[in-house]
């Protein structure tokens, strides 16, 4: 892993986002989903929960299974963590949802959505909420493809299609219509 950590800065939110690992962009930019996937991420939030990527970031705490860029891979694209990162770094996610105590999480991509749901097909998971445990608490969960344009799964049917379903899912959810208010 290459430092520096990405951090989406301190939030007080209802709403988590959790993302996989910072790109080779992002330690530079100094914010998680500042490149290319995130482009795509916030249009996805935009189009689909009416919200700008400006009041997104001050309004939803963003984290990630890994917080460092895990370098590329063989073929050149970005290499994912593997496990034993993934252990390393799931105290901090542990952590962050004791202390936000999220009323709505939202993993983003299959290695995100591992953390939160046992692992199925993207057409199982995507447009569905779900009631996970997750470190002593119960989590209304959210799924998302990962907007990276390496995966077509979320320009195609039926993924378009649940992708849709979902942003209507967490536009409906009442942590997002009050993401900043106090938590209870």
């Amino acid at each position: 892993m290459h430092r520096p950590a990405v951090s989406g800065g301190a939030v007080v939110s209802r709403v988590m986002t959790v993302g996989q690992a910072p790109g080779s962009k992002e330690p530079v930019l100094g914010r998680p989903f500042a490149w290319t996937a995130g482009k795509t991420l916030f249009r996805w939030f935009e189009e689909g929960c009416g919200i700008r990527e400006p009041e997104f970031r001050d309004s939803v705490y963003m984290a990630a299974v890994c917080r460092c860029f895990p370098g590329k891979n063989s073929a050149g694209g970005d290499r994912v963590p593997d496990s034993g990162e993934i252990a390393t770094c799931a105290a901090w996610l542990r952590a962050e949802v004791r202390l936000l105590r999220p009323q709505l999480v939202i993993p983003i991509g299959k290695l995100a959505i591992q953390q939160f749901l046992p692992a199925a097909k993207l057409a199982d998971m995507i447009g569905q909420k779900f009631v996970a445990p997750f470190d002593g608490q119960l989590l209304d969960v959210v799924p998302l493809p990962h907007p990276s344009g390496a995966s077509p799964w979320h320009r195609m049917e039926p993924g378009r299609s649940l992708l849709q379903t979902a942003l209507e899912l967490i536009a409906r959810h009442p942590a997002w219509k009050n993401r900043t208010s106090p938590t209870g």
